[in-house]
């Protein structure tokens, strides 16, 4: 076995958000601790919409203020909690957050580059509607996957990566790269020792690390900057949507045999192999194609 390998079968880092074994396997940000939550806003009257944080946990997956401000305003403008074209008011935000001026502007900065909000002279920060969001940012993906939207979140999330893994597994057969291929086994041994102890975080760490290898491997610029969706994907919690959203024999059975198509430069049994991994769970055979026959 690797270093890498025993190391990610060992050690957890202390800010890695993650349980230890047989705790459950969830999102961090869903409860926080009540040190790490922003002070209780009073958001009563008449803004009935406003109103609802004040029954909203904090996000905890940032770090400090700024980014729990970011992930609870992200939260409700994808919720919906905070309409299209909705006005929202710095010093509003920071009295009823209890954060500085600081804080708001920053995290008002955050969610407009993710095209969440806009701010323009004389008019102010508003809420964009959802054909100009940047659904691709895995912030936005998570919200989405927790929020109203969220099977129609799974479902794109399924029909995007089965556009992006089986051409980026066809691509890696052509690059014999050892190290990297190396690593891919690791991952591979990992998730059976996880496995076979009933340890579902270090699998779903090991799984995404394997995904993530695997779209480096192709050896496409404009691929990789889109290993973040597929890593998103694997994170959200929820419904099964893919062979890899829960720890099986059949799953790791699959991922074996992209190590193996990769190791034997054999691209068309790379790109099957992904498929199938794809489709092991009957959902997503509701919203792909089936695998071609070569």
């Amino acid at each position: 076995m690797s270093t890498l390998a025993h190391t990610m079968m060992t050690a957890r880092t202390a800010d890695s958000g993650l349980s230890a074994p047989g705790e459950l396997d969830r999102y961090p940000y869903g409860e926080a601790r009540p040190s790490d939550r922003i002070g209780t806003p009073s958001w009563d009257g008449g803004d009935a919409e406003l109103g609802r944080v004040g029954r909203r946990a904090a996000g905890s997956r940032g770090r400090g203020l700024h980014g729990q401000l970011v992930q609870q305003l992200g939260q409700m403008i994808v919720s919906g909690d905070l309409g299209a074209d909705r006005p929202l008011v710095p010093e509003e935000i920071g009295q009823r957050f209890e954060v500085s001026r600081t804080v708001v502007r920053e995290s008002l900065r955050v969610l407009e580059a993710k095209g969440l909000v806009s701010a323009r002279p004389n008019v102010g920060t508003r809420v964009r509607p959802v054909s100009d969001w940047n659904l691709l940012d895995p912030d936005i993906i998570e919200w989405r996957a927790f929020g109203p939207q969220r099977d129609d979140q799974r479902r794109e999330l399924a029909e995007l990566r089965w556009t992006i893994e089986p051409l980026a597994a066809r691509l890696a057969a052509g690059h014999g790269r050892e190290d990297v291929q190396q690593r891919l086994g690791d991952m591979v041994e990992i998730m059976g020792h996880a496995l076979g102890q009933g340890d579902a975080i270090t699998f779903s760490r090991a799984d995404a690390e394997f995904h993530s290898l695997l779209i480096q491997l192709a050896g496409n610029r404009m691929l990789e900057h889109l290993s973040g969706i597929v890593s998103a994907a694997l994170q959200v919690s929820g419904a099964p949507v893919t062979g890899c959203d829960r720890p099986s024999d059949a799953s790791l059975a699959h991922h074996g045999r992209i190590v193996d198509a990769l190791a034997n430069g054999d691209p068309i049994a790379a790109e099957t192999a992904v498929r199938q991994l794809l489709t092991v769970h009957p959902e997503v055979e509701r919203v792909v194609p089936a695998p071609r026959e070569h």
